[in-house]
């Protein structure tokens, strides 16, 4: 079962995964954020997605999903280096303190509020710049009147969006306008209307977008429930 909440730090969100007895591959989809995890008595960071990843639940899982441009802050990594993978938390803290942490969370009587603080200690305040591309973006604006509104040029968009982001900002839009479609289609928009609605320009470019990101047609993805 999954459940999750809106965190205490800003644009997060706290989740909760515990699987059913029945083994079973999940598959998580791209959506800009980057997570700090604890499984297994072992704190991890799961770097931007640029494709789904299918990953086999076993065990609970804690995540606070931390909001687009907000990890490397956290982490001291930036997102790129951590693109399309899952590192143990040891490989870029000290070992010494990731012990410790882990021993702070192993005792805990709730590990989601205890991921949290760990969080809220150490955040730090989201660049306002970074915070206006992901709304922009979000909303569907154009990258490049996007870059001229906050008064970036090609080079330094992409330079910060690579660190921010784990990848450039043409990349960033292309994974919000997926979950922007996504939204769409699970409350029952038709998928013409859903691809007119996020952005794309009909709505086979939504299915070969969809494919290309997910790994499965449209149809089958929503019906992975």
């Amino acid at each position: 079962m999954y459940e999750e909440r809106v965190s205490r730090l800003t644009g997060a969100v706290v989740w909760t995964l515990t699987p059913s007895d029945r083994p079973g591959t999940g598959r998580v989809l791209p959506d800009g954020c980057m997570d700090l995890l604890w499984h297994d008595g072992t704190l991890l960071v799961a770097g931007p997605d640029t494709r789904a990843h299918r990953s086999t639940a076993t065990g609970p899982w804690t995540g606070l999903r931390l909001a687009p441009g907000t990890a490397p802050a956290l982490l001291g990594v930036p997102a790129h280096e951590l693109r399309d993978r899952r590192v143990p938390l040891a490989e870029l803290w000290p070992a010494t303190e990731v012990r410790a942490l882990s021993a702070r969370l192993s005792a805990a009587a709730d590990p989601a509020t205890a991921l949290e603080d760990l969080a809220l200690g150490r955040a730090a305040p989201p660049d306002p710049a970074l915070r206006a591309l992901v709304a922009a973006l979000r909303a569907g604006r154009p990258v490049a009147a996007t870059a001229d509104r906050l008064g970036l040029g090609a080079r330094q968009l992409h330079r910060r969006s690579l660190a921010a982001f784990g990848y450039g900002p043409k990349t960033l839009a292309r994974v919000l306008r997926l979950q922007r479609a996504l939204a769409l289609a699970r409350a029952g928009v038709p998928y013409a209307e859903t691809a007119a609605r996020a952005g794309y320009a009909d709505q086979a470019h939504l299915s070969r977008d969809v494919k290309d990101l997910t790994g499965v047609p449209l149809g089958e993805l929503l019906g992975d429930g």
